[in-house]
Order: structure tokens, then sequence, then C-alpha cells
């Protein structure tokens, strides 16, 4: 019998098409039961916002509102160490306000909202609540959705923690996007039961 080679893969390619729509418009919706990563940020494609400590926070959320983000990751200057995080939630919730009681915030002390600065409200990374890749890809939406009810969390960063080498920052989960993206899968299961 004689030893055949595979052949190797060559994409069909066409010139006979004659008429093309643009990209449709319909919402991207995701099922509860699709993977996990269908639903992250992926930071090896998506560039990950960052804001150095020294920013004050006014500046940091107009900077997010022009990028249509609600968090941004805290890099120290002149590294790849991530110092922590902030969100928009934090900017324009009680924390600014906390912060500036604890310095003795006062009429006359001259320390304003203006004067806050990122790393006064940041929330550092030994604080995160994370989730780690390899277990990502094994987990499907309602997972994620779950981790973030169960945590609190509007956020849920995902570590690469490759052995022997200091964890990365591989991905992101955002709550507000899974809402959106399965709002039609939740309904249907709402309706089903």
């Amino acid at each position: 019998m004689p030893h055949h080679q595979p052949q190797p893969f060559v994409l069909k390619t066409s010139t006979l098409v004659q008429e093309v729509l643009e990209p449709g418009n319909d919402p991207w919706q995701v099922e509860l039961r699709d993977p996990a990563v269908s639903v992250m940020t992926d930071f090896r494609v998506r560039a990950m916002f960052k804001v150095e400590p020294d920013e004050t926070i006014e500046s940091t959320l107009q900077k997010m509102k022009v990028a249509g983000l609600r968090i941004a990751f805290v890099k120290e200057k002149g590294s790849e160490k991530l110092l922590g995080s902030i969100t928009s939630y934090d900017i324009m919730g009680e924390k600014p306000m906390r912060y500036l009681q604890s310095v003795g915030f006062s009429e006359h002390s001259g320390i304003t909202y203006k004067d806050v600065r990122v790393s006064d409200i940041m929330e550092l990374t030994k604080d995160w609540v994370v989730a780690e890749l390899h277990d990502v890809e094994k987990a499907n939406v309602q997972h994620i959705l779950e981790a973030l009810q169960k945590t609190g969390r509007t956020h849920l960063p995902v570590l690469d923690l490759q052995s022997g080498k200091e964890p990365r920052l591989r991905g992101l989960f955002s709550s507000a996007k899974i809402l959106r993206l399965t709002e039609f899968s939740r309904k249907k299961a709402v309706q089903g039961k």
C-alpha cells in the first residue's frame, strides 16, 4: 500500500462575487452557556487603558469618558508594573470625599476635589479580586456573571499565571458589557422558567 502524504491546507478564494452588502448592525449577543473568553476584553488584542498615579481624578475621568471606558489601570512610571485600578464609580462615588475627610479637608485647608490624585483613591492590585486565565478558559459566561454578582464587583481582572513568571494581566470582564451582551439570553432564560 503506497504511503500518501497529507495535502497541505489551501484556503479557497473566489472572484465570483457579484454584490456585497455592508456589515449588518445586528446587536452582538452571546448566550449564557457561551465560552467566557467570548466576552473577555483580551489585552493581547485590545490596548489596556492606563493612567499614572499622580494624575488628578478629574483629568482621569475626562480621559475615561473620551475613551468610552469605566476602568483605568494605574501603571508605575517607567515600568511594566501595575499598581492598581480606578473606576469611574470610584471617582464619582464617595471615595474622593472620604479621602478629603481623612486628610483634614475643610473650607480653609486649601485642599479640594481638584487636588485628589488617582493614587489617593485607587484600588491596589493586592486588593483585587481576580480570575485565573486557566479557569476562565473552562468557564462560560454564566459563571463569570455569577462571580461578579457574588463578589459585588463591576470588573474582574484576568491574570495569566505561568509557572516561574510574575502574574500578568491578560484580560478583563466588565459586568456592564456582559449584561448588555446577554440581555436576550437572560430574558429567554426567565421566560423559559
